[in-house]
């Protein structure tokens, strides 16, 4: 059965693979079919019988042919493919291949003990193949790509005779020129790699030579170091993800263990690149992110995509939901760069530790499609057009949310007019898509009113033969404007708690903050904003979003969505399936510090909480 939410990842159309499966990476091919490239095999990834297979799909993923192998599954193991189709119609695939059968290499103790890393999936050589049938048949040989030695390989346990690397990042081209991305790696170790960093080889005649053989490659950047962490960031380094912005310049985003997602900028075509920095929204604020793959695409329109997870956990857990944010091109003092929304979930599953992670994207017929993988079940995910423009309906401007009660919005500079492909933000005022309640100033609100009915988040299912629980995917939205004079502890905003609990209630918290308390008799559950943001005295605009799809609870307070910022990991929390609902008392307290409230019949979008603070700014 159909779960009734977009988002859930159930909903996506299957890619068929033998078990393992990583990377579906997907291309147009010249007779009107998707090609997909995909690492497979019977077991688990890094297990023997490791090997990429492509497949066809007439029918934008819904149905798809045999997988043909790229590489078998009897030979040494063959991984991370990505695909590129050039003008000609021809297509390359390229991916790590341990043509030597290297079957250990040294790893660092106490990981493993013996010395001896027996997982040999990212080493070797860096090879590719190519299809002149859409993706029918393969060559017969397979062609190696020359990396340059750095200063990591000549460090790493083989002093660089052996390489180690791999790559997730798509090819590209650029001014007559391919670039290919590749990670290299220094060692292995506690968590697999225990260092890396991202380069690109450059072929400057792979579009027009038919010879693979006589195909040319250069690595860059120049120099004897790739693309690092900022400067007191960790070793890790990876997974490199590029674009190419309007003006020719070169846009690269990254993983760390650092907590957050690295970018830099190149101004010549990958040969030199901008200091590594830590990627941030348009407002500023630093974006969070684990050791987790993160990709950035440009699409047709000329604005851009970012997939992250949105938390500042440093290690591989917690991909699940995978939030987006979308990018518009500016100009700023450094050239153009890309402003970056706020985030909104995009995917989830209901199994919190589920991984969804090695995406690609593509266009077909003015629609967007995204594909994951949770390493055994891959799929592709029809993005809908609403959606997209919801991500892309934010003002790029520099820190435009962070004036509430201080003179409006901050005007744009010349420095930071908005780029090709920009969107204007929404003027339209506030969006009354589920309006269950709308009490706005100056009058003061009345103290109490009637209770609004807000959904139920599960059912019992009458269709099951046990009867068991039925998740309606539901959700709802409270939006306040306020002025404390005080943060003291123990404040209710509004409340409609019973005297048992039961009900829902927003409440000032000992630590500054504004904590939501939902309960339905059975379960309390509660969740707060981030600290530090409100203060005594001042207007403030807050949204909590109640979101039963992934059991997600959100704050965005004055424009800004919570994240955690430096206080906690995670600035959005998880709610138990097993609440029923928050239906409490017949009658709303409200607050008279209360001067807006707006309550939702279903969960805001990021973005709308953030139109309805910019329309609050211009009142």
């Amino acid at each position: 059965m159909s779960i009734p939410d977009w988002r859930h990842i159930s909903n996506g159309r299957e890619i068929p693979t033998e078990h393992y499966s990583d990377q579906p990476f997907l291309t147009h091919t010249d007779d009107g079919a998707w090609l997909c490239v995909i690492t497979t095999g019977p077991g688990e990834e890094g297990n023997g019988g490791q090997h990429v297979v492509s497949l066809r799909s007439t029918d934008q993923g819904r149905t798809w042919t045999a997988p043909v192998d790229v590489e078998p599954s009897t030979g040494p193991e063959a991984s991370y493919a990505t695909i590129l189709k050039i003008p000609s119609g021809r297509i390359y695939t390229f991916y790590n291949h341990n043509t030597d059968n290297v079957r250990w290499v040294t790893g660092d103790k106490p990981a493993y003990p013996d010395g001896r890393c027996t997982r040999v999936d990212s080493l070797g050589y860096y090879v590719f193949k190519f299809s002149d049938d859409h993706g029918r048949t393969w060559s017969e040989q397979r062609y190696p790509i020359p990396s340059r030695a750095f200063e990591i390989d000549r460090k790493n346990a083989d002093g660089g005779k052996l390489r180690y690397f791999w790559n997730v990042g798509r090819p590209f081209i650029h001014d007559s020129a391919v670039y290919v991305s590749l990670h290299k790696v220094g060692g292995f170790g506690d968590g697999f790699f225990t260092s890396s960093e991202g380069v690109l080889l450059r072929s400057a005649n792979l579009l027009t030579e038919t010879d693979p053989a006589k195909i040319t490659w250069e690595t860059l950047p120049e120099g004897d170091i790739g693309l690092r962490t900022p400067p007191g960031g960790g070793p890790i380094a990876e997974e490199q993800s590029y674009c190419v912005l309007s003006d020719g310049s070169f846009h690269v985003v990254y993983r760390s263990t650092d907590g957050h997602p690295v970018c830099s900028y190149s101004r010549d075509q990958g040969r030199t690149w901008s200091p590594p920095r830590y990627q941030t929204y348009a407002d500023g604020r630093l974006m969070k992110h684990p050791r987790a793959a993160n990709f950035a695409w440009r699409l047709s329109n000329g604005r851009y995509l970012y997939w992250f997870h949105n938390h500042g956990g440093t290690w591989y857990e917690d991909r699940n939901p995978v939030w987006l944010c979308g990018g518009v091109e500016i100009d700023t003092p450094r050239g153009r760069e890309i402003a970056w929304s706020q985030p909104e979930i995009f995917l989830y599953d209901d199994d919190t530790y589920i991984r969804m992670s090695y995406p690609d994207l593509i266009e077909d017929g003015g629609e967007v499609y995204i594909t994951e993988t949770q390493k055994d079940v891959a799929r592709v995910h029809h993005v809908p057009q609403a959606f997209l423009a919801k991500l892309w309906s934010f003002d790029p401007t520099p820190n435009s949310a962070s004036t509430w009660g201080r003179g409006g919005p901050a005007a744009s500079s010349p420095a930071h007019n908005r780029g090709e492909g920009a969107a204007a933000p929404s003027t339209s005022g506030p969006i009354h898509d589920g309006l269950l309640v709308e009490l706005t100033g100056p009058d003061p609100l009345p103290a109490t009113i009637p209770a609004p009915q807000l959904p139920a988040f599960t059912d019992r299912d009458w269709h099951r033969a046990d009867y068991g629980q039925k998740d309606l995917r539901t959700g709802f939205s409270i939006e306040i404007a306020f002025t404390l004079d005080s943060l003291a502890a123990g404040q209710a905003l509004i409340d409609t708690r019973t005297p048992t609990g039961q009900g829902l209630a927003l409440v000032t918290t000992e630590r500054g903050t504004i904590e939501l308390i939902l309960n339905d008799g059975r379960t309390e559950n509660r969740w707060d904003c981030d600290p530090g943001l409100l203060k005594a005295g001042q207007r403030h605009h807050l949204v909590a979003t109640v979101d039963a799809g992934p059991h997600v609870i959100t704050f965005v307070v004055d424009g800004q969505h919570c994240d955690g910022g430096k206080a906690r990991m995670f600035g959005w929390g998880r709610f138990s399936k097993d609440l029923r609902d928050v239906q409490g008392a017949d009658t709303m307290q409200i607050n008279s510090a209360i001067n807006l409230l707006r309550i939702y019949s279903r969960p805001l979008l990021t973005s709308e909480a953030v139109i309805h603070f910019a329309h609050g700014q211009s009142r």
